[in-house]
């Protein structure tokens, strides 16, 4: 009996009676349900979804929320993402509105490595629907010469191509919480802090923690400004995107606040969710706190897409 007994005990603490895939929480770490976050949802202006970009949990929920809200919103959704670039706005349009095949779609825009896994099945969704899809990142080029040369490189730019990014000038405020890390991490032992930088605003060739900064930043504040260009009364435009962007209610929020007009009747009701990978989804860390309205906490081992 004693031996049935420790055998019992022993499958017991083995074996937990539900594995499950994600927990849904408040800012405050408090459990809650996908019902709620739905609600929420569905009231909000904007929803920022921080993803990690390889977890299947993110894609597939991402999903889910679409059609749910959908439903919801009976015609009133608009969706926005990071992985679809600014110039390739006609490309996503064209296959949206069933002009062109998913094909056509793959060799007129720059798509991502797992959009077939991991954002087509949105896509799809949206072109059955007829969902207007906006394309809200910055093309990759003008990131990548701001991460070079500064934000003065893009004064060089062509009118045509800085409609197509952030209206200029732009103003960094690399003393914020996540550029400040990003300077501190990139910029450790060679002489930059937050502080410098932000004496130097438009950086220049020697600059280049602080450079790499503010390219997050130029994305960030394109997408808030290609969000805030296409969404109307009434409408919820949820946007998906990396949660490095949005997550702490800095990024893309920051930006949108920034971008809000003058004395307006309503600001905007903006909601973000940040996921996260950690070992007991039925345990988050306090570090966990205050990451997003709602926490998406999914178990470290998760398999990944790519």
């Amino acid at each position: 009996m004693r031996f049935a007994l420790l055998l019992l005990c022993l499958f017991a603490f083995a074996f937990r009676p539900d594995k499950p895939a994600y927990r849904l929480y408040g800012s405050k770490l408090k459990a809650t349900t996908y019902a709620k976050l739905l609600h929420d949802a569905a009231e909000a202006d904007v929803v920022l979804f921080g993803e990690l970009h390889n977890n299947p949990i993110c894609h597939w929920l991402e999903l889910q929320l679409t059609k749910d809200l959908e439903a919801a919103k009976k015609g009133s959704l608009v969706l926005g993402a990071e992985m679809f670039e600014t110039d390739n706005q006609t490309a996503l349009t064209n296959f949206i509105d069933g002009r062109t095949t998913d094909k056509e779609l793959a060799a007129q825009a720059r798509l991502w490595p797992n959009f077939d896994t991991d954002y087509k099945p949105i896509a799809n969704f949206a072109r059955e629907h007829k969902i207007p899809f906006i394309a809200t990142n910055i093309p990759r080029r003008y990131a990548s010469l701001v991460a070079r040369n500064g934000l003065t490189a893009l004064d060089t730019l062509p009118s045509e191509a800085k409609r197509q990014i952030a209206p200029l000038p732009l103003v960094v405020d690399l003393t914020l919480p996540g550029y400040k890390a990003m300077l501190d991490m990139m910029g450790s032992g060679s002489g930059h802090d937050s502080k410098s930088a932000q004496n130097n605003p438009h950086g220049s060739n020697n600059d280049s923690a602080a450079n790499f900064a503010r390219a997050q930043a130029i994305k960030d504040a394109t997408m808030a400004y290609f969000i805030r260009q296409n969404l109307n009364p009434g409408q919820t435009l949820l946007h998906f995107n990396g949660d490095y962007h949005s997550k702490n209610f800095e990024g893309i929020v920051w930006y949108l606040r920034q971008q809000q007009p003058g004395n307006p009747s309503r600001p905007l009701t903006i909601l973000t969710i940040s996921s996260v990978e950690i070992p007991d989804p039925d345990h988050p860390s306090a570090d966990n706190q205050n990451l997003a309205d709602f926490v998406l906490a999914i178990p470290s081992d998760m398999t990944k897409t790519y």
